[in-house]
């Protein structure tokens, strides 16, 4: 048997004390708040079994993690139509890179990077009847946590700082890919970047990943064919420009934010959560990427 608490403990207590943490974030003004002193790790078995380490009960913005859950909330909404839209390709670019948005004529390459998550919140605008609440609400469903909220505060500094943001939906609209208003869809996404999770929570709202589309209330929310879909975007797709390496490495889908956590999960197996503020080049948490190679390593439980 593995002792998944013993393996959780060392790898915390090796890298909470690290030198090197990397940089945290200092353009989304709220963000640069954060102590890069934070370390958590929390482990989510598919049989039940739950293991935390470090600062797992502390909340963080996780940021482009919900770039995963608004996918999901639209992809029983739109079916494959969504990929009309966005394509399903690894970017090779940083995650707000705009270059190739151009050059491919309004489709971004993926649902994952900044352009291609707007228009999926552009879907989302078009299809909800109170798109903050209702996938607030989908959230809290997930996790069967109704204390999950989003951070207003953090929303209105990305509204203040998000130029690249604006920048990208207007882009989109030249193009035709954006249906509403640009400032409706912004006021979406940067809400769902907002939102606030601990470790355990953002765990389980990705548990449906590695069980077969059910969440942890045992509820479907996804068929087994949509979240085979996903995992493969957030294998190929979720690390940005260092989506290689993170599979090379960790051999997991997952998926990062620029609030420094990171979701992963091997499906039908566990789902793994961590978060060290400090980023790395990429825009990756420093000490994440090296916590789960120490953690897929150590186990031997990985993809490949």
């Amino acid at each position: 048997m593995i002792d998944y608490q013993a393996i959780l403990d060392t790898i915390t207590n090796s890298l909470k004390h690290s030198a090197v943490k990397g940089e945290v974030p200092t353009y989304i003004p709220e963000l640069a708040k954060v102590k890069d002193t934070n370390f958590g790790m929390y482990l989510n078995l598919v049989d039940g079994e739950k293991y935390g380490s470090g600062d797992w009960d502390k909340p963080f913005s996780i940021q482009s993690i919900s770039k995963v859950l608004t996918l999901a909330k639209a992809v029983p909404l739109m079916g494959n139509k969504i990929f009309e839209r966005v394509d399903v390709e690894p970017s090779g670019n940083p995650f707000n890179h705009m270059s190739l948005l151009e050059l491919e004529k309004g489709i971004p390459r993926n649902p994952l990077i900044n352009s291609g998550a707007i228009v999926i919140a552009d879907m989302l605008v078009t299809h909800l009847d109170d798109p903050k609440e209702e996938f607030l609400q989908y959230v809290r469903d997930l996790t069967n946590d109704q204390s999950i909220s989003y951070n207003e505060k953090v929303a209105e500094s990305e509204a203040r700082t998000g130029f690249n943001n604006y920048a990208a939906a207007n882009l989109l609209k030249s193009f035709g890919n954006l249906i509403n208003e640009v400032e409706d869809v912004l006021d979406f996404y940067f809400h769902q970047c907002s939102i606030e999770m601990t470790c355990e929570q953002l765990s389980n709202a990705f548990y449906m990943f590695a069980n077969r589309g059910k969440c942890m209330r045992n509820t479907a929310h996804l068929t087994l064919n949509q979240v085979k879909r996903i995992n493969a975007i957030m294998l190929t797709c979720g690390f940005y420009d260092e989506a290689g390496e993170f599979a090379f490495e960790v051999g997991l889908p997952g998926k990062s934010g620029v609030g420094g956590g990171i979701a992963a999960l091997l499906p039908n197996e566990f789902t793994i959560t961590c978060w060290a503020p400090g980023l790395n080049t990429q825009g990756n948490s420093y000490l994440g990427m090296q916590a789960l190679e120490l953690f897929t390593t150590q186990t031997n439980r990985s993809i490949f």
